[in-house]
């Protein structure tokens, strides 16, 4: 979903149609909006989607504009910081909350991740547990362990 602002939420669901009734539901209670159609507006998303899918190291924030309208506070920090973890590699909780200026927030980072509303393209997926295993990723840690095997076997064909 896009904003004039930009990308305002993205969600990979079960569902194979992305106009299904719930899924921007969601979105239009959130944002007190109903989206309309924009013909085009996700091109380059989609795009980018594919070649990351690939292996390609794709940077979602740096390539197209984030509106964060639905995110705020600390959610907001800890969602950016988690923007800033590279490529194929991973930040505990408790050190994202560090980079994210509230040391001990480890928690409200974890809550930041689950909610997001830009799954994917902020890659809340490279934020694991200090113990090294991954945790979940919503209710799909198949998910989690999908995208981390993705970026860790790109990169180890570069």
């Amino acid at each position: 979903m896009f904003s004039d602002a930009g990308i305002v939420g993205f969600d990979l669901s079960e569902a194979e149609d992305p106009s299904v009734p719930w899924l921007l539901e969601n979105f239009s209670r959130r944002l007190g909006v109903a989206p309309g159609p924009d013909p085009g507006a996700a091109d380059e998303l989609a795009h980018l989607l594919a070649a990351y899918f690939e292996g390609e190291p794709i940077r979602f924030d740096q390539r197209i504009r984030f509106d964060w309208r639905l995110v705020d506070g600390f959610a907001r920090s800890a969602l950016q910081a988690v923007c800033d973890i590279p490529w194929g590699e991973t930040m505990s909780y408790g050190e994202v909350a560090v980079a994210a200026g509230s040391p001990g927030a480890a928690r409200a980072v974890g809550t930041a991740c689950r909610l997001t509303p830009l799954s994917v393209i902020v890659p809340v997926h490279r934020v694991i547990r200090s113990d090294g295993t991954p945790g979940h990723y919503g209710a799909h840690p198949e998910r989690k362990r999908f995208l981390l095997d993705l970026e860790r076997e790109a990169g180890s064909r570069s």
